[in-house]
């Protein structure tokens, strides 16, 4: 993996190309489209992301991951880059879930009226529809990480 940016923009036009395929197969049209966008949800999963990258210090790291293999890294930041992506990847989950839970307590407060029903259970699967598409994109830069930080181990013995 020479340039782990394009292959992250490879994975976006992957998915961006999957997912419209889906979309424009099915009868829904390309009106569908809208339902997947909540950007409560997006900044919900940001605003514990990317403070939470901040707060654990690996903020930087966590930058430094998207320049393995363009740059060059000793196998001490090649580990904190790890650690940093491992780290973004929970913390993702966790604002997923959090801003799941928080969709689904609106969910519940409006039982009453069945029509609302579907629209709030939709928020609630888009933060997990979310987290997923993230994980997707962070998954290769661990992944980078790590097989040039083994290409280091074998250099160096």
């Amino acid at each position: 993996m020479k340039n782990i940016r394009l292959v992250l923009i490879g994975e976006i036009l992957l998915f961006i190309v999957i997912f419209l395929l889906n979309i424009l197969i099915g009868s829904w049209g390309t009106s569908a489209i809208i339902w997947f966008i909540d950007p409560a949800s997006l900044l919900l999963i940001a605003l514990v992301l990317f403070p939470g990258l901040i707060i654990m210090g690996v903020w930087k790291d966590f930058v430094k991951a998207f320049s393995v293999g363009i740059k060059s890294f000793s196998l001490l930041e090649l580990k904190n880059i790890i650690g940093a992506v491992d780290a973004a990847q929970k913390l993702t989950v966790f604002g997923a879930l959090f801003a799941m839970i928080i969709s689904a307590v609106l969910l519940m407060g409006r039982l009453d009226d069945p029509s609302t029903i579907g629209p709030y259970l939709a928020v609630c699967f888009l933060s997990g529809f979310y987290a997923v598409i993230i994980e997707f994109l962070l998954l290769p830069l661990k992944l980078n990480a790590e097989r040039k930080m083994n290409e280091e181990m074998d250099l160096g013995e």
